[in-house]
């Protein structure tokens, strides 16, 4: 069997401290325990892609998705806008990279366009409940999410599923900008499926054939 490499592991134990601390905020006031185990779950990510061999790319959407993280543990408004920045340029990452390592699937037109038919779909129900100024950059966001997780698509069935579970988290945090129910406890949730989605599109690429060498690596 082969052994989990530590980083990963590491990665594991911090995800699901966090999703404790989530949990029991309400009760136990652990936000600051969020913030703490929130902050490292992409540098060891990063950690374990570096041991894979991982390209450039790769380490720099995870260098922005940690930036990323940290500007939104801030409930500021200008706080929110430099955070999707940060993971605006971390998806353009995301896409060189699946574009660069990734295989033409099946069906890509069909993919493509049912892709763009749920895009437009949730914005016309989140549209009305924006704040003006979220509105554009909201959708700018959005048309680079939905082109990383269908580029996810190239790199085979678990990066596919962390491309539709980045678009599940980031649906959850925009249904709460536009004031629309959620599922509660709702950044539990968000938690959840985001670290799901970053570890699954990670492992996702370096699993496959271009990178395995430098996988090896990481497993001893």
């Amino acid at each position: 069997m082969t052994r989990v490499p530590l980083p990963l592991r590491l990665f594991a134990l911090a995800a699901c401290a966090d999703l404790l601390a989530l949990l029991l905020d309400t009760h136990l006031h652990a936000w600051p325990a969020h913030a703490a185990c929130k902050a490292l779950l992409l540098p060891l990510l990063a950690w374990y892609a570096l041991r894979a061999g991982a390209p450039r790319s790769l380490l720099a959407a995870l260098a922005a998705g940690w930036l990323g993280d940290l500007l939104l543990l801030s409930p500021s408004d200008p706080a929110f806008l430099a955070g999707m920045a940060a993971f605006a340029a971390g998806h353009v990452c995301y896409l060189v990279t699946f574009l660069r390592h990734g295989a033409t699937p099946r069906a890509q037109a069909a993919r493509l366009g049912g892709g763009v038919l749920v895009l437009a779909a949730v914005l016309l129900v989140l549209w009305p409940g924006l704040p003006a100024g979220l509105r554009l950059p909201m959708a700018a966001y959005s048309v680079l999410l939905t082109a990383t997780a269908l580029a996810a698509q190239r790199c085979g069935a678990r990066a596919a599923a962390g491309g539709a579970l980045f678009l599940v988290s980031d649906l959850l945090i925009a249904l709460g900008a536009a004031d629309l129910p959620r599922p509660a406890p709702a950044d539990f949730w968000v938690m959840l499926t985001y670290a799901l989605a970053q570890y699954l599109l990670v492992t996702g690429l370096l699993r496959r054939e271009p990178l395995t060498t430098g996988a090896a690596v990481a497993a001893r």
